[in-house]
């Protein structure tokens, strides 16, 4: 018997000598076959380990220090083998003595396979949350030890590693177990500990080493501008939002005040004193959020906060997808922020990004030596306007990343809803590309049939999966169904911009006013489709960069006359169906163009004028939240009517909005010239006190005070098609509400 094992243990070491120097060099495409315990004949196991900084081991028992065997060195670089007897595959650890000490360590090739088959043909599950569960590094507890779980996937890699600050960045030491059947990497690292920094050294196909890539899947990164990922623990968040989801889940939100506060974290506002640094997520969650409360916000939409390598991509160029960014704290810190959002009120929606990714060399790009996530074809996997990939939604591991991101956000971090950006250049294979420079789909159409049933899967995922949150479109094109029920057909979406709405009214207001009868079809032609998607009005970063200036830089005139325009505009947003987005600079009266690198202009807010703007958003977000006519029925037709809609040669536009009770009625005139008008006539639909509830020429917003001294009582004298009308005082570059009531005291 001691002849035959001899012969066994012989046989084994010839054979081992090329696999040996494989895994020294870091090019064994199978570890797990040369490393770890091997028996070698019955009752004998050899246990073989790679240590490159090791001067002697020793393995010892699993429970004890008992010494069951010391290594031979069989390889100068690190390779050590020992031999110990059990009856069947032995638990062990090693002891490791090196320059700057002896540790005992559990090796990582002791383990078999952790992922099920099951788990791991889940990754494929378009609208499963398993893609996130699963692949990435995962604290876990195998046996009775703790460690990190890595998983990655990438099925055309010939050897993957996991390198980190625990190894020396040494791909040769944690080289993963490739599951065949999925393409999937994984290895179990016992005793890492969260913070630790990580990334993935991927060879290609052809052997030859990527640049190192960050964990597609990581939970936390360090912050920009290193690219490391981070481990991070399990922890569950104590949240204590549990009433905002049972009432966000009741409502519906087409019925609802909806008055979004547009916020660029990074420039929100500095600390000047210390560098002009960031504020954290906590320091936003005392600052940021009571002003928003203040100002009668219903949500605050972050401009992307999926971690990015670079700021002036303002987000949109993120590489890891589920880590909220390091720049403003870890991912406690920003699930704190949500959850005191919440407390206070407020809904957070995130700007999310699943129409493209850069191509930076930590990222997603060419990621396993292949074009994995990308389209290889550039006409259909790289867009020329940004210098970015495409995701290639035709394929279902891409697509289940997706869609599970867009759940992870919505389940993890409790957000409200996901503003989804660019969704046009998805939709469309020739968005922005010249004849010859994209591909048709199968039926010679320049439809993207895949991206759409990807929108679609991931609209009733969200909506199933997460009760009460939304989905909003950035779609600027007349694509049909945007925000309609897939089942009827359309995208899923709850909402969709306004993007018609907003380059009209923007052109309109931009004119002096006594150009504006020329262009009065700008503020009357959105009324023509206004119903036909559920919108929201966006006044958003978009326009206030890239030489467009401020939203006080776009209005004409002396300075009175520039912010009696903005006043007079924001009113007629307000009264205007749909709901209301307004990007953070905006509620001052920003002067200057917004600038990712400072603060907001707060300084501007001890100038009466600018202090004027301010209350009135605040006195907006009030009326339009206190009086169910400007709210209840934004996206049906049946709670808007025309009053006045053809005195292009005053510049004056009237309509009345209606709730679900048909005598709730305000009725919203906007005056677009610099001249007063009395006694100007407008029908309405029911008689009654018109009681003045909004004036944007009011002197408290530094206005000239011209109004209707609180209110007009209905004349019995037929107008505009109406058996009753007021008699009404409209002032300058100004924007009147009134809310009717049955009688002067009802």
């Amino acid at each position: 018997m001691a002849a035959d094992s001899t012969r066994n243990r012989s046989r084994t070491n010839r054979l081992d000598t090329h696999a040996i120097d494989a895994v020294v060099i870091g090019q064994h495409r199978n570890p797990f076959a040369v490393l770890g315990p091997h028996q070698i004949a019955t009752g004998v196991w050899e246990i073989r380990a790679f240590i490159p900084d090791a001067r002697n081991v020793e393995i010892l028992g699993w429970d004890r220090d008992t010494v069951l065997a010391t290594m031979e060195r069989r390889q100068e670089a690190g390779f050590f083998a020992g031999v110990v007897k059990a009856d069947q595959r032995p638990g062990y650890r090693l002891r490791v003595e090196n320059l700057h000490g002896s540790e005992t360590r559990y090796d990582p090739y002791s383990y078999g396979p952790i992922l099920s088959d099951q788990d791991l043909s889940r990754i494929r599950d378009v609208g499963s949350d398993a893609p996130y569960r699963i692949l990435g590094a995962h604290q876990a507890t195998i046996g009775e030890v703790e460690g990190f779980l890595f998983a990655v996937w990438a099925p055309t890699a010939s050897l993957i590693s996991v390198v980190g600050d625990f190894n020396s960045w040494d791909g040769r030491i944690h080289v993963m177990r490739l599951r065949h059947g999925m393409g999937v990497w994984e290895l179990f690292i016992p005793g890492l500990k969260a913070g630790t920094r990580y990334k993935f050294e991927i060879k290609g196909p052809d052997g030859h080493t990527l640049p190192l890539r960050a964990d597609p899947m990581a939970f936390a990164t360090e912050q920009p501008p290193a690219t490391a990922s981070v481990l991070h623990a399990a922890k569950d968040f104590s949240w204590n939002d549990q009433g905002w989801i049972a009432e966000r889940s009741a409502q519906d939100q087409r019925k609802t005040p909806m008055s979004i506060y547009e916020c660029h974290l990074g420039s929100w506002a500095r600390v000047s004193s210390e560098g002009n640094r960031y504020l954290t997520y906590r320091e936003m969650a005392e600052r940021l959020i009571p002003y928003v409360r203040d100002l009668g916000f219903t949500h605050i939409e972050l401009l992307p906060i999926t971690e990015y390598p670079f700021d002036g991509s303002w987000g949109y160029q993120p590489v890891s997808l589920f880590a909220p960014t390091s720049r403003f704290g870890t991912p406690e810190d920003f699930a704190a922020f949500v959850d005191a959002a919440h407390e206070a009120g407020i809904g957070l929606i995130l700007d999310w990004v699943p129409g493209h990714f850069p191509n930076d060399p930590h990222g997603l790009g060419y990621f396993d030596g292949t074009h994995l996530y990308e389209h290889a074809d550039p006409r259909q996997g790289y867009h020329q306007d940004w210098g970015t990939y495409i995701y290639n939604y035709g394929r279902q591991e891409v697509s289940a990343f997706l869609v599970a991101n867009a759940r992870f956000w919505l389940e993890r971090y409790h957000l409200d809803g996901l503003r989804v950006d660019a969704v046009a250049s998805m939709l469309y294979l020739d968005y922005s590309r010249r004849p010859g420079e994209w591909v048709p789909n199968r039926y010679g159409g320049n439809e993207n049939l895949e991206a759409i049933d990807f929108l679609r899967r991931m609209n009733e995922t969200v909506y199933s999966t997460s009760p009460g949150t939304l989905t909003i479109a950035e779609e600027s094109t007349a694509w049909p169904g945007v925000s309609h029920p897939t089942y009827t057909g359309g995208l899923g979406f709850g909402f969709k911009w306004n993007m018609g709405w907003m380059h009209d009214t923007l052109r309109f207001i931009s004119k002096d006013p006594v150009h504006r009868r020329y262009h009065h079809h700008d503020l009357t032609f959105g009324l023509l489709y206004a119903f036909t998607e559920n919108f929201i009005l966006p006044l958003s970063h978009d326009e206030v960069v890239h030489g467009k200036g401020s939203m006080l830089g776009k209005m004409p005139g002396d300075r009175w006359q520039r912010f009696a325009n903005l006043r007079a505009y924001y009113g007629f947003m307000w009264g205007h169906p749909g709901k209301k987005l307004l990007f953070m600079g905006g509620e001052i009266a920003q002067e200057r163009e917004w600038n990712h690198d400072t603060g907001l202009d707060w300084h501007l807010l001890d100038d009466p004028y600018h202090r004027g703007v301010h209350s009135l958003i605040r006195d907006l977000n009030r009326v339009y939240r206190d009086h169910p006519a400007l709210h209840e029925r934004d996206t049906e037709a049946s709670g808007f009517q025309w009053l006045i809609s053809d005195d292009a040669e005053n510049s004056v536009i009237a309509w009345a909005r209606r709730g679900e009770s048909d005598d709730s009625i305000v009725v919203v005139i906007s005056n677009f010239t610099p001249v007063p008008r009395s006694g100007y006539r407008i029908g309405v639909p029911l008689p009654g006190f018109y009681q003045e509830i909004m004036n944007t020429d009011a002197e408290g917003y530094g206005g000239s005070n011209v109004g209707n001294l609180g209110g007009v009582a209905a004349e019995e004298t037929e107008s505009h098609g109406h058996p009753c009308s007021l008699s009404l005082t409209l002032p300058p570059l100004g924007t009147i509400m009134l809310a009717r009531s049955p009688s002067q005291n009802g």
